[in-house]
């Protein structure tokens, strides 16, 4: 059930990036088994306003199964490299001298099972002075330019939502697959390396350009200035992008503007955008007299924008509703809960009904008797506290 059928992976990740990228794998169907410390993913740990699970710990990592795993114990390393023998895929998020420390570096899994395929999440990199700080997702948008460019100098404003590490999550996803990929024409795995700066730089491509005659104050910000953005209503807000002539055109009909439309002075994205002291104040007069759900309406197809929701909204929201992206989930300790689903379509293979985030060590007993442990063997194993 999906292009990654019949791959097994092994998630050491933790935090976002590295586990979000992980169910995004199993979202194409890959088996993916998250391994954990004694001491459990930090992100259960979160505050959450869920009292039995993180909330972000749920929605990171479903469709999941869960082994608790000591890795500073031999028997546990034993355990993960007879995982690792006839596994496909291994991700991990350690700082570069950890996984050389624990035995778990690509070349000695690599001897393990030359197919394996090894991404490692990392902060910074592989290399450089920054190669074994901790990173994340926050720290990486101050260093980059993302909060200046938020907010200013002055005042930068952090952008949330954890961007880079789901945007890094995707990156783990697109490594990975390729890598796969590869694997089917040459036989042989490969090191996988993302990182969070190389993805906080990546997903800023359009600002990350500097001509040989610029200075550093030119401004690189992707804001198109003029109508485009948030505007208050009769009652709530509505983001408006209207750049495009007919749109532009559109728009001040709707509004009853069309004087606006026919004003060469007007008549671009940039001349908007220089004149938006003078053509923003009509606009948003006229937004005045209707509330942001019925511009909705009054635009329809023919202005894209959007009434601000609350992100409750969406689980009820007709278009999401079409587009199956909920599904309802039974949890051991959470309970029932609604949760998203399948954010990539495939027209050669159905979508899998999802298990939810596993709890700590849920599966281990399962796991690894499916790696052809006995009853005697598991239970020897949870006896010396490699396994809970």
């Amino acid at each position: 059930m999906g292009p990654l059928s019949g791959i097994t992976v092994l998630d050491l990740s933790s935090y976002i990036a590295g586990p979000f990228g992980c169910t995004l794998l199993a979202d194409l169907g890959a088996e993916v088994i998250k391994v954990e410390a004694p001491g459990g993913d930090t992100l259960r740990k979160y505050p959450s306003t869920l009292k039995a699970e993180s909330r972000a710990f749920l929605g990171v990592n479903r469709g999941k199964r869960g082994l608790a795993l000591d890795l500073k114990k031999p028997e546990g390393l034993a355990v993960l490299k007879r995982l690792v023998k006839d596994a496909d895929v291994l991700v991990h998020n350690f700082r570069p001298s950890v996984p050389p420390r624990l035995g778990i570096d690509y070349e000695a899994l690599k001897a393990v099972n030359p197919r394996l395929v090894y991404c490692a999440m990392t902060g910074y990199g592989e290399t450089g002075p920054l190669k074994d700080k901790a990173g994340y997702d926050q720290v990486l948008q101050t260093m980059t330019g993302m909060c200046v460019l938020q907010g200013s100098e002055e005042s930068p404003q952090i952008v949330y939502g954890s961007v880079v590490d789901y945007y890094a999550a995707s990156m783990v996803a697109y490594g990975v697959s390729s890598a796969l990929y590869q694997r089917e024409r040459t036989g042989e795995g490969q090191y996988v390396g993302v990182s969070l700066l190389r993805s906080a730089i990546t997903m800023q491509s359009a600002r990350f350009v500097w001509a040989e005659s610029e200075g550093r104050d030119v401004g690189r910000d992707m804001r198109s200035g003029g109508i485009t953005g948030l505007h208050p209503t009769k009652e709530g807000s509505l983001y408006i992008s209207a750049n495009t002539p007919h749109f532009w055109n559109d728009l001040c009909e709707l509004v009853g503007l069309p004087a606006l439309a026919a004003d060469p002075r007007y008549d671009t994205v940039r001349k908007r955008n220089e004149h938006a002291a003078v053509i923003v104040p009509a606009i948003r007069a006229a937004l005045a007299k209707k509330t942001a759900l019925e511009w909705e309406g009054v635009f329809g197809e023919r202005v894209p924008c959007a009434a601000a929701r609350t992100v409750e909204d969406m689980f009820d929201h007709p278009q999401v509703v079409a587009e199956g992206l909920i599904d309802t989930y039974e949890h051991p300790d959470a309970g029932r809960f609604r949760g998203m689903r399948d954010p990539i379509r495939f027209s050669g293979s159905a979508a899998e009904k999802m298990r939810p985030a596993p709890t700590f060590g849920q599966h281990s007993a399962e796991v690894l008797a499916g790696s052809g442990y006995t009853a005697g063997e598991i239970a020897k194993l949870k006896e010396d506290g490699v396994i809970p």
